[in-house]
């Protein structure tokens, strides 16, 4: 993991986590497949963890598929992250669909900071995050069909919730590009910055200052919108609420904001 991406531990318990491959703008290479669900299984067993950044080094948050996967000889439904595409080898994912859908499984909140390019698995990436801070000169575009191919980097489970039908139809078969301006007018992206690494460290500040366990099962809740029914939901919000509610984490933050002073939670 070493060589694709890093993850440094900040005060506050957030993670900075960053795709290092920066001489190939952070393309996507077995190496890089493998790295990204290394360390999505890291931070899920990390202690203390409150929120996560991903960012891209160098000139790109991430070009997509290194194209040298392409032309390599193997069997078809084979998958250039390893395995085939049909086997469920990461839970309810393949290899390379965890390298997205991995983000959203993490229990705390994931914030993607986007410059450069966010081409094809790199866009579904992004998408994987609960908040996206774009440039605005951000170049975007689901990319497969421009190779024959269609989304498969769990893009299609995740933008269901951010971008209306239609558009997402005409983006898929088009494979045309768009900025981080116009991403954030379609509902790609959350906010849209000069500095997003800055603006999502900002972001990460205030939420890692949170109950710790009011913003994973508030993330739970967020993840249940996609699939579950009203009754469902209604359930779940006084399920999760049954666990924080007089807890010591939830008198914490009322005397904290009370007494105007920091929090001090325990996890």
């Amino acid at each position: 993991m070493k060589d694709r991406v890093s993850i440094t531990m900040l005060d506050g318990g957030i993670a900075d986590v960053r795709l290092i491959r920066a001489d190939k703008m952070n393309a996507l290479d077995a190496a890089m497949w493998l790295a990204l669900a290394e360390a999505i299984d890291d931070l899920k067993a990390r202690q203390g963890l409150r929120v996560v950044v991903l960012s891209g080094e160098g000139r790109a948050f991430c070009a997509g598929l290194d194209l040298s996967s392409l032309s390599a000889e193997r069997d078809p439904g084979a998958s250039s992250a390893g395995g085939t595409l049909s086997d469920r080898t990461r839970g309810i994912a393949n290899n390379a669909q965890y390298a997205a859908w991995g983000w959203r499984e993490l229990p705390v909140p994931v914030i993607a900071a986007v410059h450069g390019v966010a081409f094809g698995a790199g866009s579904q990436i992004m998408a994987a995050a609960d908040i996206r801070i774009v440039h605005p000169d951000t170049r975007i575009a689901i990319m497969e069909m421009r190779w024959g191919l269609v989304p498969d980097v769990a893009g299609m489970a995740l933008w269901r919730t951010q971008v209306a039908d239609d558009v997402l139809r005409e983006l898929i078969y088009t494979n045309r590009e768009f900025t981080g301006s116009e991403a954030k007018l379609l509902g790609f992206a959350t906010h849209v910055a000069d500095d997003p690494l800055t603006k999502a460290m900002e972001l990460a500040a205030a939420i890692a200052d949170k109950n710790p366990h009011a913003i994973r099962g508030a993330k739970r809740l967020c993840n249940l919108l996609a699939d579950a029914n009203d009754a469902q939901i209604l359930q779940a919000e006084s399920d999760e609420q049954v666990k924080v509610i007089r807890k010591p984490n939830q008198v914490e933050a009322v005397m904290a904001h009370m007494q105007k002073r920091k929090p001090n939670f325990v996890d």
